[in-house]
């Protein structure tokens, strides 16, 4: 599966020729500044929750592409009130057949307020069920027990978690959180965009080869083929 990373906790997939952008925060983040955010392509934008370090360009990108937007049913109101229509409202629990392939969504623990201080209802993670290979992004998370249902819904290949800690999980409960969910390949994200979450990053590589799994840290506007 080709994985394109644009920062923090910006990241694209591309599923049967279908280009799937998560969470995009490019061109206010200034690590991403060397990233034309004009350039990104998306068939689909997947956001977690409202905070504006996960959604500032979503509604630029989606008016500019179409891209159908996947969120909360919160998130969905306020994009549909700003000129973005093509959106798809799920929930905790939830699951729906897209083009590419499957989307759960799953249960997040963390906070969810929108840019203009609006309600951003609950965070969500999600898990990707696809022909291409199954996936789980976390999104912002602290760990909890409910990771542990993950592996009955799908055998993952690999985990997006977010590293940085202070807002979400750091390394060592990422690591439990890759336990629970049965999966020993992560990318690590949400880690080094503000001075709050700033990581040690190859000790944080040599923490995951420890416990007998692999982090993976691409730098800012790669593409890898996991």
């Amino acid at each position: 599966m080709e994985f394109s990373y644009y920062g923090h906790s910006c990241f694209s997939v591309t599923i049967k020729g279908k280009k799937i952008l998560f969470d995009p925060f490019i061109s206010f983040n200034d690590l991403a500044s060397a990233i034309d955010v004009n350039s990104i392509e998306a068939d689909y934008i997947i956001l977690s929750h409202g905070h504006a370090d996960h959604i500032a360009d979503a509604i630029s990108i989606a008016k500019r592409t179409g891209a159908k937007v996947v969120a909360n049913w919160e998130i969905h109101e306020w994009l549909n009130k700003n000129g973005v229509p093509n959106t798809h409202p799920m929930n905790t629990g939830g699951k729906w057949v897209f083009e590419f392939g499957t989307v759960k969504a799953v249960v997040a623990q963390h906070s969810s307020g929108l840019p203009d201080g609006s309600y951003g209802g609950n965070p969500l993670g999600f898990v990707i069920i696809s022909e291409a290979g199954n996936f789980y992004y976390s999104g912002d998370t602290g760990l909890t027990l409910d990771m542990q249902l993950i592996p009955s819904w799908a055998k993952l290949h690999f985990a997006v978690l977010p590293i940085g800690d202070n807002f979400t999980m750091d390394i060592a409960d990422s690591i439990r959180c890759a336990d629970f969910i049965a999966c020993n390949m992560v990318v690590g994200v949400h880690y080094n965009t503000f001075g709050f979450i700033k990581i040690d990053e190859e000790a944080a590589q040599s923490a995951f080869k420890s416990a007998g799994k692999s982090l993976l840290l691409p730098r800012i506007g790669e593409t890898i083929e996991i």
